[in-house]
């Protein structure tokens, strides 16, 4: 699958009006800035509801796990799942609002997908979103009968953060980890140190915006937190990953930084820029040509490796 060398003028037109909507609000206010995310990011109902009109939505309230299952109408594995963790800054944004990129997912892999509903920062503050994906995998794993090696991580934005947080945070609980974890423009860093190269290409956030953010989730805890920056983790061992992003957003350097740190660190990853789009493009499925190219190459990706896993499986069981 070749990525185009230019964006489609679909792209460039949306990518003017997310430059006019979102790039231009104040930031000063850190409690403007929640209410101003939550209004703008939270899909409407109607909305969220055409996107999964030929799924099956189960919602889920298992204890302390929250969220949905999307199930297409043929499952092309009983006993495995993609884990989505939603974008939104760590304090917007839900599983219905990100319906787009979930539904699609189903759809294009034939594979169940769970959307988890995790708690929101500042009134739930690092690190419940991680203590949140914890649970919500050992529920995974133990209570729906879903093999770790069946399980794909994916998530956008914060959520592409939290797919490698979370793995580190597995891994240091001893706990078996997922087979692949796919990442839609990911925040790996929330320092908010590094030198920017896209501030001014960028249609949705400035610098800044990285520090407010990140102060509104971490509280009093470190910016360096391996399960809030996952960038500073010792990668070593993790799963492959799928690292997607915009020639032209904000998060470019975060992406570019954890892939080669993580070839170093002889993770298999893969790094896919594509051509002057907006931040997590992919959730614009039905509006330009990219997102879906975007989500076709994490289906192929994501079901290559449940493969891979399957046949490992397979073999290991027949070796004598």
């Amino acid at each position: 699958m070749s990525i185009p060398q230019e964006p489609s003028l679909r792209a460039r037109l949306i990518t003017r009006l997310v430059r006019r909507v979102v790039k231009r609000w104040p930031r000063k206010n850190l409690d403007a800035i929640v209410r101003r995310s939550r209004f703008l990011f939270n899909a409407p109902a109607y909305l969220s509801f055409l996107y999964v009109r030929d799924l099956t939505v189960q919602r889920v309230a298992a204890g302390n796990i929250r969220g949905e299952w999307l199930i297409p109408r043929q499952v092309s594995r009983e006993r495995s799942a993609v884990m989505y963790f939603h974008g939104g800054g760590y304090v917007s944004c839900s599983p219905a609002s990100h319906r787009a990129i979930t539904a699609t997912l189903a759809r294009l892999t034939r594979q169940r997908v769970f959307t988890l509903d995790y708690r929101l920062a500042p009134d739930h503050p690092f690190p419940a979103a991680i203590d949140d994906a914890e649970a919500a995998y050992d529920w995974l794993v133990h209570e729906q009968d879903v093999p770790p090696g069946q399980i794909i991580f994916a998530g956008d934005s914060a959520g592409g953060g939290m797919v490698m947080a979370a793995m580190l945070r597995l891994r240091s609980h001893g706990k078996p980890l997922p087979a692949a974890g796919v990442c839609f423009s990911p925040w790996f860093d929330l320092t908010g140190r590094c030198d920017y190269r896209n501030v001014e290409s960028c249609a949705m956030f400035n610098s800044g915006d990285v520090e407010s953010f990140a102060s509104l989730y971490l509280g009093k805890a470190s910016a360096e937190h391996v399960e809030a920056s996952p960038l500073f983790g010792d990668l070593a061992g993790l799963p492959p990953v799928l690292i997607q992003a915009s020639s032209t957003e904000l998060l470019l350097d975060d992406a570019a930084r954890f892939h080669a740190k993580a070839l170093a660190s002889g993770v298999r990853s893969r790094l896919s820029i594509y051509p002057g789009l907006p931040h997590v493009w992919q959730i614009s499925v039905g509006l330009m040509p990219e997102s879906r190219l975007a989500l076709q190459e994490a289906a192929e990706f994501i079901n290559s490796n449940l493969e891979s896993h399957a046949r490992a499986n397979v073999t290991a069981s027949s070796a004598p």
